[in-house]
């Protein structure tokens, strides 16, 4: 990985969300993605009043903590319930009986301002979360490409015009970085490895915006060491933007202390190694769903994600990257995406790829 940086490397600009086509509403129909519940977002906006959320150390986290009139809280426990038994039983409502919604809180920053629900199962206080937004097709294709080429498996659904996801489990990267780096030689190796196999991941796929915040990092103790898996969380900004760069997370300051791990402990020829064995596992799982990603980037190759300005821009850079002119021929986000995961694959494992 080049260690050179940008200071620009924030989004031009705030991402506005695309509806979500006919076409791509088939397909999540198809697939068993689509929901049928009362509750969308925007009833989920009617709160009466909000108060700041503060974490242990008693700062705000920007999240907001809302409340709701008797009778609009009635409907939307119901159905937060009923959501919650669709992310995890495929819909059996027997179990909502003894879940109950302990608090339901809304991010006042990003571009998709969702809401958080906490629930409580009443038999042993046990507790997670979910998560409502509005629905945003550049959102969904990160969704499902993630489930079809990242080793990370996760439940959304689509509810009308509405976004529901399930919770990602892991430390917020920013934390990881300030409380767990300081570790014993093999695991810091193992850290740098796997940032080398994320920024692989990101950027065949073209996941933008991959900065501390964006992603997770889960733990597994192991016989010797640890095992860490890095999770992006935020899935906006899939394709969307026109730097090449902006869909490598090693150009982002924030995870500086990451690339520097990388640099102390692996040789250029280590960090080869591990970006080929990472293209080896992507070509792995896309075998496995060919059929279904080849339906997908059909879709998504005629949907618009993003403007003509950023396509164009992205076009350039990749070729210039790649040293090649196979994306002069693609017209839109879609057909770059499948461009980018054929080129790199073919490149590194000298053999076809098609999509």
């Amino acid at each position: 990985m080049s260690t050179k940086q940008k200071d620009n490397d924030l989004p031009s600009k705030k991402k506005i969300p695309f509806p979500v086509s006919s076409g791509l509403r088939r397909y999540l129909e198809k697939y068993e993605r689509c929901i049928r519940i009362d509750l969308q977002y925007d009833d989920l906006m009617r709160y009466t009043e909000s108060i700041p959320l503060l974490n242990m150390d008693n700062q705000d986290t920007l999240w907001r903590t809302v409340f709701y009139s008797d009778l609009d809280y009635a409907d939307i426990s119901r159905d937060l319930r009923m959501i919650y038994a669709f992310l995890k039983t495929s819909g059996n409502v027997e179990v909502i009986d003894h879940l109950s919604i302990s608090r339901i809180d809304f991010c006042t920053f990003g571009n998709t301002h969702p809401f958080r629900v906490r629930i409580i199962n009443r038999l042993n206080d046990n507790y997670d979360h979910f998560y409502i937004k509005v629905a945003d097709a550049s959102r969904i294709y990160g969704l499902e490409l993630e489930n079809l080429i990242s080793p990370n498996k996760l439940d959304f659904f689509l509810n009308k015009d509405t976004l529901i996801e399930e919770h990602i489990a892991g430390i917020p990267g920013d934390d990881f970085m300030k409380k767990y780096l300081k570790d014993n030689v093999f695991n810091q190796i193992r850290m740098a490895k796997e940032f080398v196999k994320f920024n692989e991941r990101c950027f065949v796929r073209l996941l933008g915006d991959m900065r501390s915040y964006n992603f997770v990092v889960d733990i597994t103790p192991d016989i010797e060491g640890s095992q860490f898996r890095i999770r992006a969380i935020d899935f906006d900004q899939q394709s969307y933007e026109g730097r090449k760069n902006f869909y490598l997370p090693q150009y982002f300051k924030d995870n500086n202390p990451l690339i520097f791990l990388g640099i102390k402990h692996m040789k250029p020829e280590a960090v080869t190694q591990y970006q080929m064995e990472e293209h080896s596992l992507i070509a792995g799982r896309i075998a496995n769903s060919r059929h279904r990603l080849h339906e997908l980037f059909k879709i998504m190759s005629n949907d618009k994600l993003s403007f003509p300005d950023k396509i164009e821009q992205l076009k350039k850079e990749l070729n210039r990257h790649h040293k090649t002119r196979v994306f002069s021929e693609c017209h839109s986000m879609g057909d770059i995406v499948r461009t980018n995961f054929e080129f790199v694959l073919e490149k590194d494992l000298k053999k076809a790829v098609r999509l």
